[in-house]
């Protein structure tokens, strides 16, 4: 049985999703090098509705292995591009 993963939850005084979701990526091109944080799992929650999450990223996996790098709810098909 493997070990739990433990997620952080990171309060911000930020008032949209957008805003909170530009963050996450800002957040993803400056600690991408940390290979123990799992960006692409990445969702949102408003304060007081923790139990309603949004995905930032997109969660297809690609036939190599990897995983959608786009904005969830993207246009066109899915890629491997960098999470932005």
């Amino acid at each position: 049985m493997p070990e739990p993963r433990w997620i952080i939850h990171l309060p911000t005084t930020l008032t949209s999703r957008d805003a909170a979701a530009d963050l996450a990526a800002a957040l993803a091109r400056s600690l991408g090098h940390v290979d123990t944080i799992d960006f692409g799992e990445t969702t949102l929650s408003e304060e007081d509705a923790q139990h309603l999450r949004y995905r930032v990223w997109c969660d297809v996996r690609l036939a190599d292995g990897g995983r959608c790098g786009r904005r969830d709810g993207h246009g066109g098909s899915c890629g491997a591009t960098e999470l932005r």
